[in-house]
């Protein structure tokens, strides 16, 4: 039987990249400092390196499914030319009061919840137990700690304000994904 891997989960607004307020033109990706870097590390470090992403501007009607994957297309290939790479990533379409049908639901996937951790694991072969789930919000924390894996909050994107609202202690506070990538390796 295979052994299970490792993983880091990563919020993709306020983690990778500047949060613009729904992102909605590829040309606006904006790497924050030590993004790079650090998707660099974990991937030098044999993580898996997944994005887990709630993008309710589907449901509002901002922005469709097709382009979200442009974006995301184009921020893979802007960290491939860079040498860093993602293995996987998971979006979040639903809102569960704007919209309209199939977007206006209360569903399992939207962080808090952990439903997009849970499948990626289920269908990655990834040991949450030895996972991590990084981001700015304490929506992100929250999923990674329903999911059971390791939390580290990143002073960047909304980082210092949600410091001080966390329902619980994150594992770790990093000043950017460089420093969390850091200690994640470390440990």
């Amino acid at each position: 039987m295979e052994k299970q891997k490792q993983a880091v989960f990563l919020d993709r607004d306020g983690t990778i990249i500047k949060d613009v307020h729904y992102l909605s033109n590829p040309k606006e990706i904006e790497f924050l400092p030590g993004a790079i870097e650090g998707i660099k590390k974990l991937n030098e470090a044999g993580f898996l390196v997944i994005v887990i992403s709630n993008q309710s501007g589907i449901a509002r009607g901002i922005l469709s499914e097709d382009l979200l994957q442009t974006i995301d297309k184009t921020m893979h290939k802007l960290l491939l030319a860079r040498g860093a790479h993602i293995d996987g990533s998971y979006y979040c379409p639903h809102h569960p009061e704007h919209g309209t049908y199939p977007y206006n639901d209360e569903c399992e996937c939207r962080k808090p919840s952990p439903g997009m951790i849970i499948r990626a694991a289920k269908e990655k072969g990834i040991d949450l137990g030895r996972s991590f789930m990084i981001g700015d919000k304490p929506s992100d924390i929250e999923a990674g700690r329903r999911a059971g894996v390791k939390t580290v909050l990143v002073l960047t994107g909304l980082g210092t304000e949600s410091k001080d609202k966390l329902e619980r202690p994150t594992d770790r506070v990093a000043s950017d994904l460089a420093d969390a990538a850091a200690w994640i390796i470390d440990h």
